[in-house]
């Protein structure tokens, strides 16, 4: 499996939860990484423990700032391009930002990226790109209409980068992440991820509060998956791997009501109270899509992927990292 070594890196949303992953794994393995951030919504405690090495630089800067995008780029071999503002209800609420940020600041990067003759540009997109279409499961080449204005940025982030593409000769990637979790996944706040929401309201005996009647499925995704993928995209040789989009997920769903039962399950096991703390349902949420499910036959064809953790054992995972840092 060819991943990234010896590399220099830019990671962008570097401290956030899955840009800080994968600061952490190149670092593992003998990357040079810089790490861009303004702190919108990453951590610095997601990266405190990378400051004193000689391999790791922190630029605190905003996508936005076609400036600090250049500064960023500055003698890098490869851009993994994770900084969004994330949330379907965030977008709702606050769609200009999102757009600023999330079409905007990509522009901002790419564009960046091209003028300093930087190659291969990976970037964070998402499964919900697929807006109402009901097929399951998710075949990247047939979506439907987008359903929020977090949606929309995705798509133009993806047709910008089949332009630059071809336009430009650029050798883009785009990753179509469905519900990702795991270490380091902030729990708090109105827009938090539902597992580590439901984890933090568990672990206070608090009951969590399902969105509809729980028969809303996801195709949740472990973080491991997720730094597998950007590696194979950073690394793919195959000229038909490039310039193309894939689903980043496990190929199978399971449905908010499973998923809590399983959580309140795993989480009983350090704390037998949990066990007597029952969720509650609330209404639907807007913008959701109902099911989400993907095929990932094409990142396995085309960019070797193989998910190396499945859902059930992710969860424990995620559950043991909480228990341990919350």
């Amino acid at each position: 499996m060819n991943l990234l070594t010896g590399k220099r890196v830019l990671v962008t949303g570097g401290a956030g939860f899955i840009g800080s992953s994968l600061c952490h794994d190149l670092l593992e393995r003998d990357n040079e990484v810089i790490c861009l951030d303004n702190f919108a919504t990453g951590k610095k405690e997601n990266i405190k423990d990378l400051k004193g090495n000689p391999k790791f630089r922190l630029i605190e800067g905003d996508i936005r700032d076609m400036d600090t995008c250049r500064k960023a780029v500055e003698g890098v071999e490869v851009v993994l391009h994770q900084a969004a503002l994330g949330s379907v209800p965030r977008s709702i609420a606050d769609p200009a930002t999102t757009n600023a940020v999330n079409i905007n600041g990509f522009l901002n990067m790419i564009i960046a990226t091209r003028d300093a003759g930087i190659k291969r540009f990976v970037f964070a997109s998402s499964s919900s790109v697929y807006g109402d279409s009901p097929e399951l499961p998710k075949v990247e080449e047939r979506t439907g209409k987008v359903l929020s204005p977090y949606a929309i940025t995705k798509l133009v982030n993806e047709e910008y980068a089949r332009v630059f593409g071809s336009l430009y000769g650029m050798e883009t990637v785009g990753l179509r992440y469905f519900n990702v979790f795991g270490r380091r996944q902030d729990p708090d706040g109105p827009y938090a991820a539902v597992i580590p929401k439901f984890t933090m309201s568990f672990m206070k005996y608090e009951s969590p509060v399902i969105n509809g009647d729980g028969s809303n499925s996801r195709d949740f995704t472990y973080i491991d998956n997720v730094v597998l993928a950007n590696n194979l995209a950073a690394m793919v040789e195959n000229p038909a791997a490039l310039n193309q989009v894939y689903n980043v997920a496990c190929g199978d769903s399971v449905n908010l009501n499973e998923m809590t039962a399983m959580l309140r399950s795993y989480l009983a096991g350090h704390d037998p109270k949990i066990s007597t703390v029952d969720p509650k349902h609330g209404p639907t949420r807007a913008g959701d899509i109902p099911h989400s499910m993907a095929s990932i036959g094409k990142a396995v064809r085309l960019l070797g992927y193989k998910p190396q953790v499945l859902f059930s054992d992710g969860l424990k995972h995620a559950v043991e990292w909480y228990v341990d840092n919350l």
